[in-house]
């Protein structure tokens, strides 16, 4: 049984303020002393780095679409452990989850899966007395416990005192209301908000006016008495060791820094738990491959605001490439595969595959039930998962296949060519994988990595 206090912070739509009152909190709680475990439903890499900065300790996410609604509680269990009270942040709006799957994998579902209230963040800056239908329907619709509203965006002290009485007329009790600040605004682009890895100063900056702000606009002992609402869930943590590790300590290093800053914090621990020494490497700034280095995970990013950057550092594009053709695995995904092309906007990249990048104009984005079409270090050609794309670029390949050793398409699945990259030593797809849900290509990697290769295929 987990007794965790836990809240969820959800909104009627994506725009009204959920990861500014998330981050607020953590970090207004932290500042209290209390030890916060910080949650995002969803396939979000952004929205958990400033989790993290707030919180101190890594930012999670839970997804009933990538990993099963089965995991839900176990990984909220694994990321809480020890701690004094969760923040889960919602995704879009409370209701919305999968296309055409009702609220499959939304914020209500997830609120469901740890039986959580909700606190519900409006936008009321273009809003009267209308709040309270608003604020009522979400509470009558399905069946979340709305314990609470938080105002956001209030323009006086007028309009603060005519969304009170709106909220009470409905029973909907007010626990905040937040006036417009720019100081704690994160700037965006095409992807959404700048990840706080890019900008770790002013992040950390942005974090420090939240956390005045919430604390100064949000009753933290309502919210903190709402979050201990939430009765025992029944629920085993998590395990990243779920068999015996690999002998012999393979390292296995995993490209991190301002270009590559999409990764669930899971995959670092399934590769530790099946046996691997797991280090980073920064392709920004460090010239060679961790010393040892037997496999390489490059997980998403922004290689594309990063080109430059990535193609003037020779050295290490070169041992990428050397790391493939010897054979040891490598794994990418999305921003990595851009980064193992021949170029990426004519700058070049590793030269592993056979293929340009490009950014584009049309944004690449949902949820894909995928099959592998060919063994790669990840999964043996059959397999099935759900993974999610989300980009703006654009892989052309050249000859459609691996330079050495020739290989074939990592993934297929409904409405779509065939996509991505694999063979025996590498994997490498725009599609984004959350690994606690087939824990055992963790232990794949680290096999591969430790295995002693024959001295053809290592030539």
């Amino acid at each position: 049984m987990v007794s965790i206090p836990r809240v969820v912070i959800a909104a009627p739509a994506s725009g009204h303020g959920k990861t500014t009152v998330a981050t607020g909190l953590l970090a207004a709680f932290a500042a209290r002393g209390l030890g916060v475990a910080p949650f995002k439903v969803g396939p979000d890499y952004i929205d958990p780095g400033y989790h993290a900065l707030a919180a101190g300790r890594p930012g999670r996410n839970l997804d009933p679409v990538m990993v099963g609604e089965e995991l839900i509680g176990p990984l909220f269990a694994h990321g809480s452990a020890g701690l004094d009270l969760a923040i889960v942040e919602g995704v879009m709006g409370l209701y919305d989850g999968r296309t055409g799957a009702g609220d499959t994998g939304s914020t209500a579902h997830v609120a469901g899966l740890l039986d959580a209230p909700v606190i519900l963040v409006v936008d009321a800056a273009a809003q009267g007395r209308s709040v309270a239908a608003l604020v009522h329907g979400f509470r009558s619709f399905g069946s979340v416990r709305l314990a609470g509203v938080i105002l956001n965006r209030v323009g006086s002290d007028r309009h603060e005192a005519i969304l009170r009485e709106a909220c009470e007329e409905v029973g909907t009790p007010v626990l905040g209301a937040m006036r417009r600040a720019d100081a704690v605004a994160a700037p965006s682009r095409h992807l959404g908000l700048v990840p706080a890895a890019e900008r770790r100063g002013e992040a950390t900056a942005s974090v420090a006016a939240l956390a005045a702000l919430v604390t100064a606009s949000i009753d933290l002992d309502a919210v903190l008495a709402v979050a201990r609402t939430a009765p025992p869930l029944a629920a085993t943590p998590w395990s990243p060791r779920a068999a015996e590790p690999v002998p012999g300590r393979p390292v296995v290093a995993i490209a991190g820094g301002p270009a590559f800053t999409f990764a669930y914090a899971e995959t670092a621990e399934l590769l530790a738990g099946a046996g691997a020494e797991v280090v980073t490497v920064d392709p920004l700034r460090d010239e060679t491959l961790p010393e040892g280095t037997r496999a390489l995970v490059v997980g998403g990013g922004f290689p594309e605001v990063y080109a430059a950057e990535l193609s003037a550092n020779e050295p290490l594009r070169r041992a990428v490439a050397s790391l493939a053709a010897a054979g040891r695995p490598i794994v990418a995904e999305c921003a990595g595969l851009l980064w193992l092309c021949r170029s990426l906007d004519g700058a070049p990249m590793c030269g592993v595959l056979d293929a340009e990048a490009a950014m584009t104009r049309a944004l690449t984005l949902g949820y894909r039930d995928a099959v592998a079409l060919t063994d790669s270090p990840l999964f043996p050609a059959g397999s099935r998962i759900t993974g999610h794309e989300f980009h703006r670029t654009t892989v052309h390949p050249r000859s459609g296949l691996l330079l050495e050793p020739a290989g074939g398409a990592a993934w297929a699945w409904r409405g779509a060519d065939p996509e991505g990259f694999a063979a025996p030593g590498l994997h490498a797809s725009y599609l984004h994988l959350h690994w606690a849900a087939a824990p055992a290509v963790a232990r794949r990697v680290v096999a591969q990595a430790a295995a002693v290769l024959n001295p053809v295929a290592a030539r």
